[in-house]
């Protein structure tokens, strides 16, 4: 007995066509409303001379005479066949085309046939091209209209036929990825928990044997640029199995049931091609947390793809091969059963990188550019603190362009340095004119910056400050910060205090206050607010934090009383007040320091730590980061004056837009004077 299983007769869009072809065909050779009998020449001559027939046409070539006739001659032939306004007609054979013209001279001048009679050559492979061309051109037309409306022309899942269709991306042997795990520095931590995934791909039965199940999924965490999808890359790069690419935002569409039809199909390939691997980028588009958009009790068609999704995930079918891998940077707001063990066995978490990891970073995309030996890249390292995997890509690439745009034979530090300065704090503005009283206000300024952030304990070390207009900020103090994992209050506080006394610079030693202070004066507005707030941190509100890191506690509603926000706000501008004052105290102790600093600020427009050292002295808590800065710094710096003005600017990290504004507590390393 055969017990093979039947092979499933598939739809498929062809049969359409062909059906639509026949149907046609029918249309136009089956349903003819025309008669046509054959007869003799000597039938054909009574019926002319009878009157029954009319519009004669000879044919040349085949030796054929055409003739309609009239309704009682086709009612007499045809019978039952033939109704009202139906075309008759009768064909002969002829002897030749110019006897039978001749006839038909004759007939009509004898008066027995008043029609017209024409001549046509009566080629039968012309005469049905002619009859097809109408015909063939509406099959080509049509078919034409039915794949621009399956979309196959406009890749998967195009269309109206094709909506309901997956859109991931399939890479295999023949178009495998390129990407390999050596291509992805540092994420040392999160590459043994991905290879892991990989080995078992390549070698079950080593885990099998044991006992173990492969993960059914592994989420990738972290900040944008981090490296989650280039991890992924390297996944596909490495496991020799097919590999799936699709983005959450391609499984929604306009039309409802879509995105589930569309989870449906990719996981219907997917077990096809079991092992195998479906990357699902930015997931959060699609599993957001159900509930919390509510659509006025329409249908969510997210939440309805979700829903598709988790079945497929860990549903009552099997995925046995099949490992969903996903990336976000927004784990807060998945819906909770996304994110169960069954599901997404494993969060990977991908952070910024640390110093060692930068290094790295560094040495990967340096491979292909031509430096200069005095590069050092452990020190460009140690300058970019909080800088993603992308930020040092950009980095690199864009002291590239600076070279070459110096006609340059080689990278060298200036131009790492120029880059840093250009991805941080914007373009150079050499253009923008400022009179002598604004560069002293900008010099005090930033002065004010750095005397107070010099003797600070927690203050985070100088690198530079600069008076040359960039990007947004007029001005600049560049610092360089511990890369701590908690923060002590006192720290905050100094942060706090060097923050504010570039304002209390000017109001100490210019008698006025100006705008430049505004990005200062915001960073620290919401960094004493975050210490009321979230930390806990405030005399009279201690130990109390309103801080939702899931998002769906509060709502819209604040989580205290109209009491209780007024007292925030009374600890909030307390903090602000007594840092302030911290400040004006600290610079007027150190007065004839700060007055030198901007002195030399404003005839050199750049100054380093070696400038500040050698005015202040050492630094009262020299750390290890002010040792290395201290070796670091004269290598760094370039030619006095002109060529240390053209280098040496740089500004706050996007306008200190790097902070966080919702946990403040990882504020950004650079102070703007703007």
């Amino acid at each position: 007995m055969d017990n093979k299983p039947k092979k499933k007769i598939r739809f498929s869009i062809s049969w359409m066509y062909l059906a639509m072809i026949l149907f046609l065909a029918g249309m136009y050779f089956l349903d003819n409303d025309s008669l046509v009998k054959t007869i003799d020449i000597t039938e054909f001559e009574r019926y002319v001379r009878q009157n029954a027939v009319s519009d004669i046409t000879v044919y040349r070539n085949n030796g054929k005479v055409e003739a309609e006739i009239n309704d009682s001659l086709a009612q007499k032939l045809f019978g039952s066949q033939y109704k009202k306004d139906m075309k008759a007609k009768v064909v002969s054979e002829v002897a030749s085309a110019d006897k039978m013209q001749d006839k038909l001279d004759q007939w009509q001048q004898e008066g027995v046939y008043k029609g017209n009679y024409r001549f046509d050559q009566g080629n039968d492979y012309s005469s049905w091209f002619w009859n097809l061309v109408p015909f063939l051109a509406l099959i080509v037309f049509w078919i034409w209209m039915m794949r621009r409306m399956s979309g196959r022309g406009d890749g998967a899942g195009g269309g109206i036929f094709g909506v309901g269709k997956s859109k991931a991306k399939i890479f295999d042997k023949d178009n495998a990825v390129k990407v390999t795990f050596d291509d992805v520095a540092g994420l040392a931590e999160a590459k043994v928990e991905i290879e892991e995934i990989v080995e078992f791909l390549r070698h079950p039965k080593r885990y099998t044997d044991l006992g173990g199940k492969i993960p059914k999924g592994a989420l990738l965490v972290g900040p944008p640029g981090t490296g989650k999808t280039l991890l992924a890359k390297a996944v596909a790069g490495e496991a020799n199995v097919p590999f799936f690419s699709m983005s959450g935002s391609d499984f929604v569409e306009m039309f409802v049931g879509v995105g589930a039809s569309r989870v449906r199909d990719l996981f219907a390939k997917a077990k096809e091609k079991a092992p195998c691997i479906v990357f699902i980028d930015e997931i959060d588009a699609v599993g957001r947390a159900r509930g919390r958009n509510a659509s006025m009790g329409g249908n969510d068609e997210r939440e309805n793809t979700l829903n598709q999704l988790l079945t497929e995930m860990d549903g009552f079918g099997t995925n046995s091969g099949v490992i969903i891998l996903a990336a976000t940077n927004r784990a807060d707001i998945l819906d909770k059963a996304l994110l169960r063990a069954g599901r997404f066995d494993r969060q990977i978490y991908v952070e910024l990188p640390e110093l060692n990891d930068r290094v790295d970073i560094f040495k990967v995309h340096l491979r292909d550019i031509k430096i200069s030996p005095d590069v050092d890249v452990n020190l460009l390292a140690r300058q970019t603190p909080g800088f993603s995997g992308a930020d040092i890509a950009n980095v690199c690439n864009e002291a590239a362009l600076i070279a070459a745009r110096n006609n340059k034979k080689v990278v060298d530090p200036e131009d790492f340095s120029n880059a840093v300065d250009r991805i941080i704090g914007g373009l150079e503005k050499k253009s923008k004119i400022t009179t002598d009283e604004e560069k002293r206000a900008i010099a005090v300024h930033e002065s004010g910056h750095a005397t107070a952030s010099w003797h600070l304990q927690y203050a985070n070390p100088l690198i530079k400050v600069t008076i040359v207009p960039r990007g947004k900020a007029l001005g600049a103090a560049w610092y360089l910060p511990e890369e701590r994992q908690i923060t002590p209050k006192q720290a905050l506080l100094d942060e706090l205090c060097s923050l504010l006394a570039g304002r209390a610079a000017e109001e100490v030693f210019l008698g006025s206050i100006s705008t430049g202070a505004a990005n200062d004066l915001e960073r620290a507005t919401k960094q004493a607010y975050a210490m009321v707030v979230y930390f806990g941190m405030s005399d009279r509100l201690p130990n109390v934090s309103y801080y939702d890191s899931t998002g769906q506690a509060y709502g819209f509603t604040k989580p205290f009383s109209e009491e209780r926000a007024k007292l925030i706000d009374e600890e909030v501008s307390k903090i602000i007040e007594e840092q302030y004052d911290r400040a004006k105290q600290i610079l007027l102790k150190y007065a004839d320091g700060h007055h030198a600093l901007s002195e030399l600020l404003i005839s050199r427009e750049v100054i380093f730590t070696e400038d500040a050292e050698r005015i202040f002295g050492p630094r009262p808590w020299a750390s290890r980061t002010d040792e290395i800065l201290a070796s670091s710094a004269k290598e760094a710096k370039t030619d006095d004056d002109a060529k240390s003005s053209a280098s040496g600017s740089s500004g706050d990290k996007a306008d200190g837009t790097s902070g966080s504004d919702d946990f403040p507590d990882d504020m950004p390393p650079f102070i703007s004077g703007e």
